[in-house]
C-alpha cells in the first residue's frame, strides 16, 4: 500500500509540473506591426518549463538562438528554413534570437524567461549586434526595452 501511494503522489507531482507549463507561438513574418521582416510576438516574457513554436507563416525564415545573447550555459536551437520548431526554455535569462537569412534586415526576437537576470549583459551585447542590420537599426534596442 505504502508503494502504491508513493506512486500516485509521484504521478500527481509530475503531471502537475506539466500541466503548469504554458506553450506560446511565434510567427515568422514577411511583414507584421513591427514592418517587414518580422517574428509576432517579437517580445515575449514566459516562465522557467514553457515552450514556445515558431511558426513557418511565411516561407523563407527560420528561428536560431544567437549563441553570444542568450543566459551562459544555456541550450541553443536552429530551426531549418521553412520549419516550425518547438523549443523549450528550462534556465532563466533573457534570449536573443534571429532569423539567419534576414538578420541584416533586423529579424530578431527576445524572449525572457523568468525574472531574466542577464539582461544588462544582452544590452550591452546589442549595441554591437545591430551593427549588421542594414535596416531597422533601433528594433533590436526597441524589443529589449520591452523588458
Amino acid at each position: 500500500m505504502k508503494f502504491l501511494n508513493t506512486m500516485l503522489v509521484g504521478s500527481l507531482v509530475l503531471f502537475s509540473g506539466s500541466a503548469l507549463a504554458e506553450s506560446y507561438e511565434v510567427q515568422m513574418l514577411n511583414t507584421g506591426e513591427d514592418g517587414v521582416m518580422v517574428f509576432e510576438p517579437a517580445v515575449l516574457s514566459i516562465n522557467p518549463g514553457d515552450s514556445v513554436t515558431f511558426k513557418a507563416t511565411n516561407p523563407g525564415h527560420n528561428s536560431e538562438s544567437m549563441q553570444e545573447m542568450m543566459p551562459e550555459g544555456a541550450q541553443g536551437w536552429k530551426g531549418s528554413m521553412g520549419q516550425d520548431v518547438t523549443v523549450t526554455f528550462d534556465q532563466d535569462g533573457v534570449y536573443v534570437y534571429q532569423c539567419t537569412p534576414h538578420l541584416m534586415m533586423a529579424m530578431v526576437g527576445v524572449i525572457k524567461v523568468g525574472s531574466g537576470p542577464n539582461l544588462e549583459a544582452i544590452k550591452t551585447a546589442a549595441t554591437g549586434k545591430k551593427a549588421a542590420f542594414m535596416m531597422a537599426q533601433d528594433r533590436l534596442d526597441d524589443y529589449l526595452n520591452q523588458l
